[in-house]
This record gives C-alpha cells, structure tokens and sequence, in this order.
C-alpha cells in the first residue's frame, strides 16, 4: 500500500532544481548527482527547440552536446514530432502482425547504407545493437572470438561491455563474456596478429572512437581493416551508432573510405531525439546463416524493437536529412570549426589537441604535473584534474555562456563539440568566442578549478 504522496505529472514539471536534486540523491543515483552538483551540472530545463533548450528562468542555452548525437535534426523537430502525431492511433505494439512502418523503415535503411547491408534488426538502443551484431556475428560463422580497440566504446550491458576498451567501466563485472580480446586502435599489425589464426567470428569498431576522445584512425585503416576481415573470414562490424546519419560529413563514417562492412550498428539519431530506437544492419549472407529459416527467425527478438512510433521516426529522420542534405552542412561547417579550434590551440597552452570530423569534435587538455595544489591535497587535485578536466570547461561554458557540451567518458580530458546537424557558422563563432575568453582567463586546469563558482579544489581540500 502507498503510504507517501505520489507526484502528478504536473507536480513533476513544477519541481524546481532543489527538489530535483533532492530526488536524484534519494532516489536514483547519489554519487552522479553530487558530481552533478560540484559541476553545477544539476540545472532543469523547461523548454528546447532546435539548437536552443531554456533554462525554468528563462534563460537560453546553445546545445553543442546533441544529445551525444541524438540529436542530428535538433531539439523537438517538427517533421518528427508530426510523423509521431500522425501515427498516434495505430497500434503501437502489436506482436501479431507484420508492422508496415518497420518494413518501410527497412528498406530505407537498406538503399542508404553502403554495400550490400539490407536486412534489419530493430531495437531500443545502441548497446542492444551492439549485443545483436555480436550474437549474429558468432552465430553466422560459427566462431566465438570477437576482437575489439583499446579505448573503444560500445555500450555496458554485458556483451557490450565486453567489446568496451576501458578497464574502470569493466571493473566489478568480471567474469566478462569470454572470447573477446582488445587491440590498439589504428594498428593493422596488431589486428592481423588476432586475426591469423582464422578464429574470429567478428572485429568490432568505431570509424571514429567517440568516448575514446573523438580519435580518427590513420587514413586507409578503415580499408585495411576491412582486407584483413575478408581474408581471414572474420565479419567487419561498424559502429556507427554516434558516426552515423551525417554526423561526420558523409552519410556514414565508413564511406570516408569506400568501407562496406558485414554489420552495421545504428542507434541514437534514428530516433530523432524524440523517441528511442537502436538497429543492426546485415548483408543477405550474414542474415540468412545466423536466421535464415522458420527454425532460426526467433532466435533474437525484442518486445518494444520495431514498435509504431520508433519507426515513425526513424522514416521522417531520414527524409529529413536527405531533404536537407544535413551531411553537407556537417562537412562545411565542421571544417569551419576545426580551423578556427585549432589557431585556438596554436594561442593558448591549455589546449593539448583538437580532433575531429565533421561535426564530431574532440578538444584536448593538457594536464598539470604536481605543484603546491596537488601536494596540499595528497594528489588529490592532479586525480580530480585527469578526470574531470573536461567537466571543468564544460562547466564554465554552460554556467558563464549558457553553452551545453560535457567531457568524453573513456577520456575525461576531452569536450566532446557534437551540435545538431543544423548549425550555422555564427553559432560556431559563439563557442569559439566562449572557449576564447575561458581560455584567456585560466591558463591551466587547475586556475580553472579554481575559479569555479563551486571551488573543486576547496572541496578536495575538506574532503
């Protein structure tokens, strides 16, 4: 029996940042929402549109996070949320029929994505992408090793988990799904080394590492990856789960180089921000041993995967990107952004790297080596520094210029600049204007620390 109040879902909608936050510590994730906090990352939102979400004050803040590439058409598109108006009263589960929007959504991806990919597999998410491309990939050749990147990142439910290429997220869930062994990124050498022995049923990886810090591979890595896989009868899975839809310039990252893989992972901006959708991509070949007949065609199901209104969006998501060719505009601006970070990088020492492609944008920090900080607070402070130097500028763009980024998971030394594809170049101009005056103020991590509205290095030193 209910004994305390229940919220109303206008009551939610109410609560202001105090009482947010108080839920979050009591209820859902303490130790996130404290780090929320210390981050002044704890703010509710009461409205977003396009490239813009507003603050319950009334504020407005620029997106240059994207929903870590969910968002590709931006907040709230109207083409999206028309085609889930338009849909909403058919059936949206309704395991007894063959559903003509999942279908339909189907064969688009089938005529957009590159080489012979055309059967589909629908889910809810990007690590149940990842979980399906791996169980087909074993099934279809009978093998079980599946080799991964160090630094990569595919998600942490177990098989996922399995194929992530950094230890703290794989920490505490050991034994891992066994078979599945990591390589340094970019190394043909390494990856021929695993793959001689003719063993390996898949090679999993990002066209560009995401959570590894927006990384790009040495030219002709991706096609020598694919060689290698067809030589040895190992299936190429691409995850494009981030790099898909226009992100990076082109369509799919893997097009940059020609690249046709065995399996594709799509997820996240399918769904237009609006609604959750994850997918697998595979070749007749791949499909046909993994499930081919009645016998086999259960054998990976999902309950909510192909559902009405997923489908609905992912049909206007793709119209629109065609429409308004989103990839260009990804490719022109981006090019934009690149130089303009890198003559930041030139100006300012704070800054260790700029990465990228496209609108997939990767800004380095370079870290501080002892001082009289890091001995008052027993190494304390360089800890917090490789951690969350990201966070730290992250912050200030959000709380000084009401700019919305965050750091990178696999490295934390990295912002991740990852806007909607719609963005213009005067919106670039703002963030590169922000950067600038946060630069010009804090010559390293930890003068940056220190002049948070809520002093880090004041917290490390009470702790």
């Amino acid at each position: 029996m209910v004994q305390d109040k229940l919220y109303t879902l206008e009551e939610a909608l109410a609560l202001d940042a105090r009482a947010n936050l108080a839920n979050h510590e009591k209820y859902v994730n303490p130790g996130l929402a404290r780090m929320m906090s210390l981050l002044a990352f704890d703010r509710p939102f009461a409205r977003a549109e396009g490239m813009y979400v507003w603050d319950q004050e009334g504020n407005r803040y620029l997106d240059f996070l994207g929903g870590y590439g969910s968002l590709n058409l931006g907040h709230n598109h109207p083409a999206v949320a028309a085609a889930l108006e338009a849909v909403r009263e058919l059936p949206n589960l309704l395991q007894a029929s063959l559903n003509p929007l999942a279908g339909a959504l189907a064969h688009n991806l089938a005529r957009i994505t590159p080489g012979d990919l055309s059967h589909t597999f629908f889910c809810n998410s990007g690590a149940e992408a990842v979980e399906g491309a791996l169980k087909t990939a074993r099934i279809a050749t009978g093998r079980t090793r599946i080799i991964y990147c160090d630094g990569s990142f595919h998600g942490k439910s177990m098989g996922a988990l399995s194929v992530t290429g950094r230890k703290k997220y794989q920490q505490g869930f050991a034994p891992l799904v066994p078979g599945c062994e990591g390589v340094p990124y970019g190394d043909l050498a390494a990856l021929e080394e695993k793959l001689a022995a003719g063993d390996a049923a898949a090679f999993i990886v990002e066209p560009i590492q995401g959570e590894g810090g927006i990384i790009c591979p040495p030219a002709g890595y991706l096609r020598g990856a694919r060689e290698l896989c067809t030589r040895y009868g190992t299936l190429l899975i691409a995850d494009e789960i981030q790099t898909g839809f226009g992100r990076t310039g082109t369509m799919f990252a893997c097009e940059h180089e020609g690249v046709e893989p065995d399996i594709m992972c799509l997820a996240k901006s399918l769904g237009g921000g609006l609604i959750p959708i994850g997918a697998f991509i595979t070749t007749p070949a791949v499909w046909n041993k993994a499930y081919g007949s009645m016998e086999k065609s259960t054998l990976h199901t999902s309950t909510f995967g192909g559902n009405t209104r997923a489908c609905a969006a992912g049909l206007a998501v793709i119209d629109t990107i065609l429409k308004e060719k989103l990839w260009e505009n990804a490719a022109t601006v981006g090019t934009y952004f690149l130089e303009k970070l890198k003559t930041l990088q030139e100006r300012y020492p704070i800054v260790q790297e700029v990465r990228g492609r496209g609108l997939f944008i990767g800004l380095e920090f370079r870290q501080p080596k002892g001082g009289l900080v890091d001995r008052l607070t027993g190494g304390l402070a360089n800890k917090f520094a490789q951690e969350y130097s990201g966070a730290l500028v992250a912050g200030e763009l959000r709380n000084r210029h009401r700019i919305i980024t965050a750091y990178t998971l696999n490295n934390p030394n990295v912002i991740r600049l990852e806007p909607p594809l719609i963005v213009t170049k005067e919106q670039v101009d703002q963030v590169l204007a922000a950067l600038e005056e946060i630069f010009q103020r804090n010559k390293s991590i930890f003068s940056l620390a220190l002049s948070s509205s809520k002093t880090v290095v004041g917290s490390l030193l009470r702790s």
